[in-house]
């Protein structure tokens, strides 16, 4: 199980509202293929979810604090599989107020419905530091889950400056023992993954991360049962991910050649999940100034990456890469993942079953039922018939506690 999940759970039952919080009258999406529960009463109690039903089979606590969902929807709340613990407003969890990181962390993740996020590429301390804020409840903001640094053979040109100018210090490896040296200082530190860069785009040439530093590293990794990412850039840097064993693709891969129904199958036989992150892709031809045409190209061949590997049964875990991208709104990501032939269920799960199952949390998190997390989304308008309405977040409760409204 991820390092600390237990802990923060029991965290978020200490810090849950002692009057149960009931919602009433919503459409429960209480999992990606479950009817929908229309007219539905959901009972929120010390942190988990103790009732859910029909209204007309719910009993409603005296004293609670009732909220009416009438023609709203409703899903467990949300996971992001990839985000960055990396602007400058976060990078001084210390020392910056609790209000300002509020803030950062609502128009960053929270008003957007995620109540759980993993960090895959920050400086360990200081989201160790921000984590901490949360769980005592003094800041509000989803629960973590963190890499720390990563493992990098060169840092990549794109955030060169950026770590410069923040006067921060990455450590680079050059051998399979500089490798297992540094997983094995991340999990003794705190880390519940590690990130490979696997191919480390440096302008032009990528810098490949060898075979047998990426085997070792995953090796050391899966010693202390971490999860291990990776960011390939290439088809070299992707085959190196899939020789050496790591569990999660951070991106679709930009530099690769189509992908094939056999390639597929080659990852799902290694039990690889992919992260899409396709808005990425939008981001950084815009900011490359690139052509209206040869974007929307661009795009198209990394929906035909997520179409071929979803198609064939691939686990996909839902992630935006903000905190390295400033494009907070989740509706494109959503519209390119539809457009890839995934459908609402398929979707909802990358948001809530998929990334439970990979991270061993399903037994408590990913669904709305008894005993689950009390972890909820409350939308304006029906993601079933308008994928885009997963963007409309109009509640967010973690752990029992209202961490957004929009009002």
């Amino acid at each position: 199980m991820i390092r600390e999940f237990l802990a923060l759970i029991l965290l978020a039952v200490g810090s849950a509202h002692a009057a149960d919080l009931v919602l009433t009258g919503g459409t429960v999406y209480s999992a990606p293929d479950a009817v929908p529960m229309v007219d539905a009463v959901i009972v929120l109690h010390a942190g988990q979810i103790t009732a859910v039903g029909p209204a007309a089979t719910v009993r409603v606590p005296a004293g609670a604090q009732v909220i009416s969902c009438s023609g709203k929807f409703i899903t467990a709340g949300f996971w992001n599989s990839h985000v960055h613990i990396f602007t400058p407003g976060l990078l001084h969890a210390r020392d910056a107020s609790a209000a300002a990181l509020s803030s950062e962390l609502e128009a960053m993740l929270t008003r957007w419905g995620f109540t759980t996020v993993f960090d895959i590429a920050s400086v360990l301390d200081n989201t160790q530091a921000l984590r901490r804020r949360i769980q005592s409840g003094e800041v509000r903001g989803p629960r973590i889950f963190t890499v720390g640094e990563p493992l990098f053979t060169k840092l990549p040109i794109y955030i060169v400056d950026f770590v410069a100018a923040q006067h921060l210090v990455f450590p680079t490896v050059h051998t399979p023992e500089d490798a297992v040296a540094q997983v094995r200082s991340l999990a003794q530190r705190g880390a519940d993954g590690i990130k490979l860069f696997t191919g480390s785009y440096q302008g032009g040439p990528v810098d490949n991360m060898p075979l047998a530093m990426v085997r070792a590293a995953v090796d050391e990794a899966h010693r202390h049962h971490l999860p291990v990412f990776a960011h390939p850039q290439n088809l070299a840097g992707l085959e190196a991910a899939l020789g050496g064993g790591v569990d999660i693709l951070a991106h679709t891969v930009p530099q690769s050649p189509p992908w094939t129904a056999e390639f597929a199958q080659r990852l799902r036989n290694a039990h690889i999940a992919l992260i899409p992150t396709m808005t990425l892709w939008d981001f950084e031809a815009r900011k490359g100034h690139m052509k209206d045409a040869d974007r929307e190209r661009w795009i198209e061949s990394m929906e035909d990456e997520l179409r071929v590997f979803s198609h064939g049964g691939g686990d996909v875990l839902f992630g935006t890469d903000v905190g390295y991208t400033d494009h907070y709104d989740t509706a494109l990501e959503y519209t390119l993942m539809s457009r890839s032939g995934m459908t609402f269920p398929q979707i909802l799960a990358s948001l809530t079953t998929a990334p439970a199952r990979r991270f061993r949390a399903s037994g408590h998190s990913g669904m709305i039922g008894v005993g689950m997390d009390a972890d909820v989304v409350v939308l304006d308008g029906d993601p079933a018939k308008d994928i885009t309405n997963l963007a409309k977040v109009h509640l967010v409760i973690r752990g029992g506690t209202v961490q957004y409204e929009n009002r």
